[in-house]
């Protein structure tokens, strides 16, 4: 008997599976709120990633992007799931947006890394750095457009040094967190 697209489809994405993206978006959406600001940067150090990063390593790449895509949306209707128990369309369009969009980097690379290189730990954290990498290009070169268009000019190493390099440390804390959580729910997912 031949199966039909629509049939294998359904068959991938059961409710076991809605059952993880829901729980882990809710986590996301109970953690990533939690912020706090530094004086050096117009950005806060959140929790956001890490709760991200646990996305990525828990449901793997395109379920995880589900996740972050339903956080993002639930954010741009108004929800404070934002940092700093913000929301909005506005937090999307303004100077910080192009980090939250990285987010679906991070997850997707984090989740591509964890389910191509399975029990290999160091490539785990590869897939993060790298995942953490596309976010922070993604996030930087959005923020210098929307500063220049309400500022002036900026220059690359002014950006960078308000919007990446104060996070460096405690987001590559965050990814080791993450993995050393991960993998006992990572089981129970499964």
């Amino acid at each position: 008997m031949v199966e039909s697209t629509a049939e294998k489809t359904e068959k991938k994405v059961n409710v076991k599976d809605m059952t993880v993206i829901a729980l882990v978006t809710a986590v996301i959406c109970i953690i990533a709120p939690f912020s706090i600001p530094i004086a050096i940067s117009p950005i806060p150090i959140t929790l956001a990633l890490f709760a991200l990063f646990l996305a990525g390593i828990i449901l793997g790449k395109w379920k995880g992007v589900v996740c972050t895509v339903i956080y993002l949306l639930l954010g741009m209707v108004g929800l404070p799931v934002f940092n700093g128990f913000s929301g909005g369309v506005q937090k999307l369009v303004g100077p910080t947006g192009g980090y939250l969009i990285g987010y679906l980097f991070l997850v997707f690379f984090t989740g591509l890394f964890v389910e191509k290189f399975p029990n290999k730990i160091p490539m785990y954290f590869v897939g993060g750095i790298i995942g953490i990498i596309v976010c922070y290009a993604f996030g930087t070169a959005w923020f210098m457009f929307a500063y220049t268009r309400s500022t002036g000019p900026v220059g690359l190493m002014a950006v960078l040094g308000w919007c990446v390099f104060p996070f460096i440390i405690p987001d590559l804390i965050k990814i080791a967190l993450a993995y050393v959580l991960s993998g006992k729910v990572r089981k129970y997912a499964r």
